[in-house]
């Protein structure tokens, strides 16, 4: 029942020190930062084939030998992975950039992009013998952990704002998780989160402070280059709340180039925070390598409404390295794209994943963006999780009555 995994140990992302990837492993032991999964890809380039993916189950699961699961038994899914990329032809040309296109998460198992995260993590949580395991969220995150945990057996806390869209909130609460409320932002609920689990040994899943949550988002990376026929696209756009997709999608990309599988071409990535919660984008306009606490933030895309991400560098080194950059996009915006991906062509996609159409109207506007880069966008999840942000009051028939003529 082996994956095959080729998984070889931990690595520190900022001093380097080697961790053992079969134990139960937090942060780094020597300095507090994340830890990444490093997987032998000289075998992996020798072992695996592109064709070899044509005969495997659409889901994430198609990539296990760059996963950390050992056992097949150990694995945790509801099929997630493998969501479409459809193009956004009208919308694309009237922001000068006709080549637009949309990766929709919002059709995974609890209709985010957070599954994915939520899929690996659960499953290696079990794999290392993990009974309850905790986290402070933002609502999606919480709900489709507790989900999985469930699946799994095992117990969840979780501790999200009070603001948190209803939806995830009864999300989390259905599948049994204990779920509690904080009366402020997610860096509050992540304090009595990092107690809770310093007083009862609990696991912390926690934005990067296990792991294996990027593993299972990198894998929207691998599919990027799959679905583009392994050419990857010019620019990605992501929305950044703790960061841990868009640094997923670049250590994909990366590990792709070290297994021959795509060119050296690296797609420009960029950060999308919004106005009221730009820490990243503050930073990256500074020159900086680590961002800032953002005081009283506040934004309807609430996924990205992080003041502080722990993997802030990481996010900054992939902006960086790719010669991307970090925009910021207000509320009022936000809601105007969506509107307009929605009436356009038919993409009802959530507030986050939205400003990034904001966002490519402004670059285009800037000429950073030009008409014939092939632009790509990660929605990561369904418009119909944030009803809030559509209010409609249409005209009241009474039987018998006929629609107006124009």
């Amino acid at each position: 029942m082996t994956t095959n995994s080729l998984m070889t140990h931990l690595e520190c992302s900022k001093c380097g020190t080697v961790h053992d990837a079969d134990k139960l492993q937090q942060l780094c032991r020597e300095c507090a930062a994340p830890l990444l999964v490093r997987y032998d890809l000289q075998a992996a380039a020798k072992m695996l084939k592109k064709e070899d993916l044509l005969t495997r189950p659409a889901s994430l699961w198609r990539y296990k030998e760059l996963l950390p699961v050992r056992d097949e038994r150990n694995i945790v899914s509801f099929g997630e992975g493998m969501t479409p990329i459809y193009t956004a032809p009208r919308a694309g040309t009237k922001a000068g950039v006709p080549n637009l296109y949309i990766k929709d998460e919002g059709i995974l198992p609890t209709a985010t992009f957070k599954a994915r995260g939520a899929a690996v993590g659960v499953s290696k949580a079990k794999e290392v013998g993990v009974k309850t395991l905790a986290m402070p969220t933002n609502g999606n995150a919480g709900g489709a952990w507790a989900l999985y945990a469930a699946r799994a057996g095992i117990q969840s806390y979780i501790v999200m704002p009070e603001n948190a869209p209803k939806i995830t909130r009864n999300e989390t609460a259905v599948s049994g998780a204990d779920l509690y409320l904080v009366n402020g932002v997610i860096s509050d609920a992540g304090k009595i989160v990092g107690k809770a689990v310093g007083e009862n040994g609990w696991f912390d899943a926690s934005t990067l402070k296990e792991p294996y949550r990027i593993e299972g988002k990198k894998t929207m990376g691998y599919e990027i280059a799959e679905q583009f026929n392994w050419e990857v696209p010019d620019v990605i756009l992501y929305p950044t709340g703790g960061g841990v997709g868009l640094i997923a999608i670049y250590k994909a990309l990366q590990e792709l180039q070290a297994m021959g599988w795509i060119g050296e071409k690296m797609p420009r990535l960029v950060s999308v925070q919004a106005s009221g919660c730009a820490p990243i984008v503050k930073a990256w306009q500074e020159g900086k390598r680590e961002s800032e606490f953002w005081p009283d933030s506040d934004t309807i895309a609430f996924g990205v409404n992080v003041p502080k991400a722990l993997g802030d560098f990481l996010v900054l080194e992939a902006v960086y390295n790719t010669d991307g950059c970090a925009i910021a996009i207000d509320d009022e915006d936000t809601l105007r794209a969506q509107q307009t991906l929605a009436s356009l062509d038919g993409a009802f996609i959530c507030p986050e994943g939205a400003s990034l159409y904001a966002a490519v109207e402004q670059l285009k506007a800037q000429d950073w963006l030009n008409e014939n880069d092939k632009v790509l966008l990660l929605n990561t999840g369904a418009g119909l999780k944030y009803p809030n942000t559509v209010q409609i009051n249409p005209p009241l028939l009474q039987p018998g009555d006929d629609l107006p003529n124009g």
